[in-house]
């Protein structure tokens, strides 16, 4: 199956669908429908993920046209008390909506929508990622952890909310020199 992932533009129609799918997923996976003080990213997309140039929303599209896959990325922009002075929008950029149509689940592609977002966070000069899951999501916490994640706060909550970070690691590699050099006998 070909996939084709895009970062959301300012296209009123596609802004639309990609609400739709949000609210849906949302309803299946947490089981409650639109709350304003948590969706408003979702409801002002332009202004959270694709007018601010440090921001963006990546959708995996099928074959089909079909909305299979969404992750947002954005400066770090809550104002968590535990996290004063940790972490800021300059340095710090952060996770957002990550879903998969459960009938692609398992094939790599959150992997994929990950890998996205975080070679545009090194693109833009973010140091670290932060993201806060919840244990009650099926896999969500052994995912993080096996993309480099590294739990920060576990709030112990009604909601079971875990705080994680990961540091971006930017390699620069040299062009080959005219001699290798092999660390091995032969």
């Amino acid at each position: 199956m070909n996939v084709n992932i895009k970062e959301l533009g300012n296209d009123p129609e596609e802004i639309k669908n990609v609400q739709n799918f949000l609210f849906h997923m949302i309803k299946l996976e947490f089981g409650y429908d639109y709350v304003p003080e948590w969706h408003q990213d979702i409801v002002n997309m332009e202004d959270y993920y694709i007018n601010p140039e440090r921001n963006a929303f990546f959708v995996a599209y099928s074959e089909s046209g079909e909305i299979i896959a969404t992750i947002g990325l954005r400066a770090y922009d809550k104002n968590f008390e535990k996290f004063e002075g940790i972490y800021s929008n300059d340095t710090t950029s952060s996770i957002w909506r990550l879903f998969v149509d459960r009938r692609y689940r398992r094939c790599g592609l959150a992997s994929k929508m990950f890998s996205v977002a975080e070679n545009f966070a090194k693109d833009r000069d973010y140091k670290n990622i932060y993201l806060h899951t919840h244990r009650t999501l099926e896999g969500a916490l052994q995912f993080w952890m096996k993309m480099g994640f590294i739990i920060t706060l576990d709030e112990g909550d009604e909601l079971e909310t875990v705080h994680m970070e990961k540091f971006i690691q930017k390699l620069k590699i040299s062009p080959q020199a005219g001699i290798l050099t092999y660390a091995i006998k032969l």
